[in-house]
């Protein structure tokens, strides 16, 4: 029997909406122990994961596909990116034109980065033409936090309540830049990080999204690498070489 925190990052969701699902009778539940903890049966989760994989493609993101262009690559929405660097350049080279051109198109941008990362970022968004940070931090355009969550329920949660209010607003596609220094400082550990780029897979392919996630080679073990490049499979089909700075 699975827990909540199980069935979340299993599925790819908050916990808050396992616990709506199980309340619903969506998800059938078993309460277990003096507090009456929620438990879950794995053959159940799997059957809300074919349905959620079933009404994907009557989600905004798939009735009206968009695209970005990232390195002159033109790469279908909702898309889930690993990119490496080596230098403090090549911090900002793929991602700070990707993050403009989406305040330029009035698209709801997230960035996710923190001390030296961050003020790097902003130096070099002020640069860029056409682009007021203060005027985009002002009005909710562009949205700095230092990391998702501690643990992956809680980056979940941060997603699956920050996109779903993008689109309330009536946003045809959002963008989002994670700077993994920054949010390893925050997650409870490395291996609670890399779990939650695994499971932000399924929730990212629920909205019209394009999400880069920054490795610093000098700051990252391989084994830590080859994991990031595991928990990014839209990776396959995508040269490379653009991906790495």
């Amino acid at each position: 029997m699975l827990s909540t925190r199980e069935v979340a990052e299993r599925l790819g969701v908050s916990e808050a909406s396992v616990r709506r699902w199980s309340d619903t009778g969506r998800l059938p539940v078993k309460r277990t122990g003096k507090r009456r903890e929620r438990r879950f049966a794995p053959e159940h989760v799997d059957r809300v994961a074919g349905q959620l994989r079933a009404a994907a493609p009557a989600t905004p993101r798939l009735t009206s596909p968009k695209h970005v262009v990232l390195a002159g690559q033109v790469l279908e929405v909702p898309l889930h990116l690993p990119a490496f660097y080596d230098t403090d350049a090549g911090r900002t080279r793929l991602t700070v034109p990707f993050l403009a051109d989406g305040l330029r198109a009035g698209q709801p941008c997230f960035l996710i980065a923190q001390g030296e990362e961050l003020d790097a970022y902003l130096v070099a968004m002020d640069a860029q033409p056409g682009v007021d940070v203060d005027q985009a931090l002002a009005s909710g355009a562009l949205t700095v936090v230092a990391a998702p969550g501690r643990t992956v329920a809680e980056a979940l949660e941060f997603w699956e309540t920050n996109l779903w209010e993008a689109l309330d607003r009536h946003a045809t596609m959002m963008r989002a830049v994670g700077e993994m220094v920054s949010e390893r400082m925050t997650f409870e550990s490395e291996q609670e990080m890399l779990a939650y780029e695994a499971a932000f897979n399924m929730t990212g392919r629920r909205f019209p999204a394009a999400v880069i996630c920054q490795y610093d080679v000098r700051k990252f073990s391989g084994t830590a690498l080859l994991a990031a490049l595991r928990a990014h499979p839209d990776i396959l089909g995508i040269s490379l070489s653009p991906l790495i700075k």
